[in-house]
């Protein structure tokens, strides 16, 4: 078979060299004389131009692009499980200001609920120093980044020396990730569909603190899920058995019958750190856990 000639794609006075990608075309066409056309917004390379990224038409789009940044980044870092921290962004650090409370009531519960600050940074300290016995790439916390139960969850990783993940999102009001998540494991999302798989797509535990309609509604995705086949069975712990009874009562809806009454054992009540642990680390121990499928039913 006769070999190709190489093209030549160099202009003979050596000025010239081939696109090396997309990058380089993106800086390349940054440089261009400033003129009407190329001033003109259709002119724009089309994944540079964030006006036309931002269209309702490119939805599909940025969907991938969000699916797919941290889905790269964490598999670069070469994570590969993680124990998932839901919990209340409005729930303070023991001996600071209940800021959230509207009246008296809510700062003296608020106030209260700080213990489940201090439980989930000294869980996050025990998941952190297990994860450690494979450099960081199994049982990686992951938070949503904020403020409350999720800086508690990032604090305790970094006690350690630890990284620990943030999944943030975009929200009406003002949100911005906490000072302890890993800063190269900071996502930020417009999604919550997106961040939500992302919670689960790697989970080997999930724990949820007293929260509000966020942390609820991460909770119920999370039974629906497994009570569905549609991922792995994991540890699935709520701290606070009073709180969570008082918010939900399980065993009514198995009474009623509108679930399974085995449903109502896909979740464990604790109110210690150390307690979550225990669990965890029977669930896992007569097996290697890294040998287990990741929620998503991959290894």
């Amino acid at each position: 078979m006769t070999r190709m000639k190489k093209r030549n794609l160099r202009r003979k006075d050596g000025v010239w060299d081939p696109l090396a990608d997309s990058a380089q075309a993106r800086a390349r066409a940054a440089g261009v004389e400033k003129t009407p056309q190329s001033l003109s917004p259709s002119y724009r390379l089309a994944y540079a131009d964030e006006d036309f990224l931002c269209r309702e038409e490119l939805r599909p789009i940025r969907l991938q692009l969000e699916l797919l940044k941290t889905e790269m980044i964490l598999a670069e870092r070469g994570i590969t499980s993680t124990v998932v921290m839901f919990g209340g962004a409005r729930i303070p650090e023991p001996g600071k200001d209940a800021w959230a409370a509207k009246n008296e009531t809510q700062r003296e519960n608020l106030t209260a609920a700080s213990v489940y600050y201090d439980e989930a940074r000294k869980f996050a300290r025990l998941c952190s120093e297990h994860s450690a016995q494979s450099n960081f790439k199994e049982f990686v916390v992951v938070t949503g980044g904020g403020p409350g139960v999720m800086e508690a969850g990032n604090r305790g990783a970094a006690d350690v020396g630890a990284p620990s993940i943030g999944l943030n999102i975009v929200l009406p009001h003002e949100q911005a990730p906490n000072p302890y998540v890993t800063p190269d494991l900071s996502f930020n999302f417009h999604y919550f569909a997106i961040r939500k798989m992302h919670f689960l797509v790697r989970a080997k535990a999930v724990t949820v603190f007293p929260g509000g309609f966020g942390t609820l509604d991460e909770l119920f995705e999370t039974m629906t899920l497994m009570q569905t086949g549609r991922m792995a069975l994991v540890p699935l712990i709520l701290f606070g058995e009073t709180f969570w009874r008082s918010i939900v009562d399980f065993d009514a809806l198995a009474a009623f019958g509108t679930i399974a009454p085995g449903d109502v054992d896909l979740i464990r009540f604790v109110d210690t750190a150390e307690e979550a642990w225990d669990i965890i680390a029977r669930f896992y121990g007569s097996v290697d856990p890294a040998s287990l499928p990741l929620a998503s039913g991959e290894r």
